[in-house]
């Protein structure tokens, strides 16, 4: 069943529940990080970006109870219930709850020794997250898969502060992984088992990686789709036309991954870095073999999860750098990125400044021509990319691609809610839809760097405090 994940398997933590009995389940942990709880909460006076790629509404006023929306409109038609919570929000933006399709739960440890490990971001991630404004996020691999799962248990549960999450099984990784973190496939039944395992053990979405073989695929995407779960892919022993024929239902980071274009490319091999590299350099955006590629994947209806953010790492002397993301990092973690991001910029004719803009025009083709263009950060690399921080990175630099404002924030939002089956309940701002909503200072349709000045999130009709859940994984990122 493509990009229809069953409501049912996160639904519960979607529907509108009794306030009483929820303000009694919820632990003074998370209690610390909430600024708004009440029964009925107004956002007056408010600018709507509503997720649908339409235009800003100004001066809206919506009415929250029970967890979701129950009215939406201009501020002077709108009548507070009485004993509402009234909020005026004059020169604030209300835009839906980023939905994170490549937000991992773990970091680049800062040791940059062999082997490469990750430190697993239990404590920081889930509040980074939030607090930039992503309300659902899909996990996209996983090192500590019983980790992933415990974590959503206790943020279901209210026990921890943290978005709705949908857990990715554990990478699905053929023979030759750079990281001793993941299991190494050892055949088709191999592939097929661990499906079957983990989705027992209540993944609900797997992702296949880069040394793995045609058959090894094939075999993890019909377990998958045998039990109505979807299967995306960081690959690069199988091209995208491959996957895509395959039965693939997404494909991780776009273009900079797809190594169908290298010419010396063996069946069921990764190839070198650096002959891919030379043959994207070589690629024309407008010639025959790209078109073909998009034409595949329209046909099958795969999408493509943009990660910009990880990519923008290696052009020298990008991103700018912000106090807010070297202060989320431990020491050791600060040094490292750094450290690297220095080399980097020494770089007298880095590749990337030219495959960086290619990356941009790649997803912009895509989508322009009907392909589903999710959005996520991925925080590995050699660092830098912090969880919700980058989630907001990837919506400006998906306005920086040629999307406007409006359309980076459906991508953001609601393209990621269709995929996942879920746009009835979350993705957009309308009547009936779940209350994950992101309040900012200013106006991201005029400047779309305003989506970092995230002053509330709203999850289920609660409204955390963005800054204090920053602060309190300073000094984290890298760590736990």
């Amino acid at each position: 069943m493509k990009h229809n994940l069953l409501f049912g398997l996160f639904g519960v933590a979607l529907i509108a529940v009794n306030y009483a009995s929820a303000q009694n389940q919820r632990s003074p942990l998370v209690r610390s990080f909430i600024s708004v709880d009440s029964p009925v909460v107004v956002l007056e006076h408010v600018s709507v970006i509503d997720g649908t790629g339409s235009p800003a509404r100004p001066d809206q006023s919506l009415v929250l109870s029970g967890g979701v929306i129950q009215s939406i409109g201009n501020a002077a038609s709108i009548a507070p219930p009485a004993g509402a919570k009234i909020l005026d929000l004059t020169g604030y933006t209300v835009i839906p709850g980023l939905v994170g399709m490549h937000d991992h739960l773990f970091y680049p440890d800062g040791g940059g020794g062999y082997p490469i490990l990750y430190s697993e971001l239990g404590f920081s991630a889930p509040r980074l997250y939030l607090a930039g404004g992503v309300t659902t996020l899909r996990t996209t691999g996983s090192i500590e898969p019983y980790t992933d799962l415990e974590l959503k248990k206790l943020i279901d549960e209210e026990k921890l502060p943290g978005p709705h999450m949908i857990i990715t099984g554990p990478y699905l990784e053929g023979a030759g992984s750079f990281t001793p973190q993941m299991h190494e496939l050892a055949g088709a039944d191999d592939a097929r088992r661990m499906v079957a395992y983990w989705a027992e053990e209540g993944a609900t979405t797997f992702k296949a990686y880069m040394h793995i073989t045609r058959a090894e695929l094939a075999a993890a995407i019909a377990e998958a789709h045998s039990r109505h779960l979807t299967i995306t892919g960081h690959l690069c022993s199988v091209g995208f036309r491959e996957a895509a024929e395959l039965g693939i239902d997404d494909l991780e980071h776009g273009l900079l991954v797809d190594t169908e274009f290298d010419p010396g490319k063996q069946p069921d091999v990764c190839p070198p870095g650096r002959d891919t590299t030379q043959a994207l350099l070589a690629l024309d955006l407008n010639g025959p073999e790209l078109h073909k590629t998009i034409e595949t994947l329209l046909q099958h209806h795969v999408a493509v999860t943009s990660t910009l953010p990880v990519f923008e790492t290696f052009v020298p002397n990008r991103p700018p750098l912000e106090d807010r993301v070297l202060d989320a990092m431990t020491p050791t973690a600060r040094i490292a990125y750094l450290k690297r991001r220095a080399l980097i910029a020494q770089e007298a004719n880095s590749p990337y400044s030219q495959l960086f803009p290619k990356e941009e025009k790649f997803e912009y083709a895509f989508a322009q021509a009907g392909g589903l263009l999710l959005a996520g950060l991925d925080p590995t690399g050699y660092g830098g990319v912090v969880p919700g921080f980058g989630d907001q990175r990837e919506v400006e630099l998906l306005v920086a691609a040629g999307f406007t404002p409006a359309e980076a924030i459906r991508i953001a939002t609601l393209n990621g809610a269709k995929f996942l089956g879920v746009d009835s309940h979350i993705g957009s701002v309308a009547q009936g839809k779940n209350a994950d909503l992101v309040v900012i200072h200013g106006d991201p349709a005029k400047n779309i760097a305003d989506i970092e000045n995230v002053y509330l999130v709203f999850k289920d009709g609660i409204g955390y405090d963005s800054a204090k859940l920053i602060e309190a994984a300073r000094d984290s990122v890298g760590l736990h």
